[in-house]
C-alpha cells in the first residue's frame, strides 16, 4: 500500500525543469547558471513554516528575521490565531458539525462553486466555516491525534483508508486526451464519510474564499483537483498541501512548455497568480501527554512572489517558474486527495485518495 500511495507530484514538471537545468548548467561548472556556485545558503525551511503555524512556543522558535519574512507570504483564507481556546467538546455534540451536513457544505459551499450562486454569506455562516477548520469535526481530531501520537506513522494514517477501490471514470473528457490525472487508474477513500465530507469542504472553502486573498481558481482538471496528504516532520502534525494551476495553457509568451496531454484544452493563464498555486491546510495540533490542543487548524495560502522568503528558500530553483512547493520537504507523504468532477452538464464531484 504504501509504494502505491507516495509519489512525486507533477513527475513531468519536474522533469521538464530539473532536466533542462541540469543539462545548461551541470555541464559547465564555470557557467554563471551553475546550480553549484549559485545555489542559495538554506535559512528558512519547511518545518520553520510548520512551527510558525504552531503553538506559539513552537514559533518562538523560528528566528525573528526568518519569521518575518515567512508571515509576510501567508495568506489567510481563514484568520490565524495560535492562542485560540479550543471548542468544548466535552458533549459529545459536535459545534461544527452542521457546517459540514445540512446547514453548511451541502447547502453553502458545494452550491456555491456552480455558477450563478452569488456572494455575501451571512456572517453567522462565515463564523461556522472559520471554526470547521480551526477545530474540525470529531472524525478528523482523531486522524490528527493518531498521526502525532504515532510519531508521524503514514501506516497509521493509511489504516484508516476502506479498500475497496473506486475507477477513476472520464473526467471531463481526459480518457479521449490520453490524460491520466491520478497516479492510478483507481482510488480510495476513507472509512468515515465524515473524513471524506470534511476534505470536500476544504476543497470547496478554497475555491469559494480564494478571491479574498488573490485567488481565483476553477474546481477542474486544468486548474485546482488535487493535493497531498502529508505527516510534517518533527512533530507528525498532519497536512494536506493543496496544488492550483496545474495545467497551465501553452503560450509561446508566457508559457512555453509542453506538459503533455493532460495540458491539452487547458484555459488556465499563467500570471502572478501562479505565485499563489501553493495552499496548505494544518489540522489542529494536539498536546502528547493530555487531551489538550496546542494549536487550531489552518487554512493559508503561501505567496512564492519572486522576491519572498519561500520563492527563495522553499521551492528548489528547477521548479521557480512554476512555483511548486513539494509535500516531501514538509514531512512524511501518506496520499493524493483528488477532487474530481464525474458528471456530465451537471457537476459530480467525487473524492479519490490515491
Amino acid at each position: 500500500m504504501r509504494n502505491h500511495l507516495h509519489h512525486h507530484p507533477s513527475l513531468s514538471l519536474t522533469l521538464l525543469f530539473s532536466l533542462s537545468v541540469a543539462a545548461g548548467s551541470l555541464s559547465n561548472p564555470n557557467s554563471k547558471h551553475s546550480l553549484r556556485r549559485f545555489r542559495p545558503v538554506s535559512s528558512a525551511t519547511p518545518s520553520h513554516l510548520i512551527s510558525l503555524l504552531g503553538s506559539p512556543q513552537q514559533a518562538s522558535s523560528v528566528n525573528a528575521y526568518e519569521a518575518r519574512q515567512l508571515q509576510s507570504c501567508f495568506k489567510f483564507i481563514v484568520p490565524f490565531d495560535p492562542t485560540r481556546p479550543g471548542l468544548d467538546f466535552g458533549s459529545g455534540v459536535d459545534p461544527v458539525r452542521r457546517v459540514l451536513s445540512g446547514g453548511g457544505v451541502e447547502s453553502g459551499l458545494v452550491e456555491a462553486t456552480r455558477p450563478g450562486f452569488g456572494s455575501g454569506w451571512p456572517e453567522m455562516r462565515r463564523e461556522e466555516e472559520n471554526e470547521a477548520v480551526w477545530w474540525p469535526p470529531e472524525a478528523v481530531r482523531e486522524l490528527a491525534r493518531i498521526a502525532v501520537d504515532s510519531g508521524g506513522d503514514v501506516g497509521a494514517i493509511q489504516w484508516a483508508l476502506d479498500p475497496s477501490i473506486i475507477p477513476v471514470p472520464d473526467i471531463e473528457g481526459s480518457k479521449e486526451n490520453r490524460c491520466e490525472l491520478t497516479r492510478t487508474p483507481y482510488g480510495l477513500q476513507f472509512i468515515s464519510e465524515d473524513l471524506n465530507s470534511y476534505l470536500e469542504f476544504l476543497f470547496n472553502l478554497i475555491a469559494v474564499r480564494g478571491p479574498d486573498v488573490g485567488l481565483n481558481v476553477s474546481l477542474n482538471r486544468y486548474d485546482f483537483f488535487h493535493g497531498h496528504i502529508f505527516l510534517a516532520s518533527d512533530s507528525g502534525r498532519l497536512g494536506i498541501l493543496f496544488h492550483a494551476k496545474e495545467y497551465p495553457a501553452f503560450d509561446k509568451n508566457t508559457f512555453p512548455y509542453n506538459m503533455g496531454y493532460c495540458q491539452a484544452g487547458s484555459n488556465v493563464q499563467y500570471d502572478e497568480s501562479m505565485n499563489l498555486r501553493n495552499i496548505l491546510w494544518l489540522a489542529p495540533l494536539p498536546d502528547t501527554s493530555t487531551t489538550a490542543w496546542l494549536a487550531p487548524g489552518v487554512l493559508v495560502v503561501l505567496d512564492a512572489r519572486p522576491d519572498g522568503i519561500i520563492y527563495k528558500d522553499l521551492i528548489p530553483r528547477y521548479a521557480h517558474y512554476v512555483r511548486t512547493l513539494y509535500e516531501e520537504d514538509f514531512g512524511e507523504c501518506v496520499a493524493d486527495v483528488n477532487y474530481l468532477n464525474c458528471g456530465g452538464a451537471t457537476p459530480e464531484y467525487k473524492i479519490f485518495i490515491c
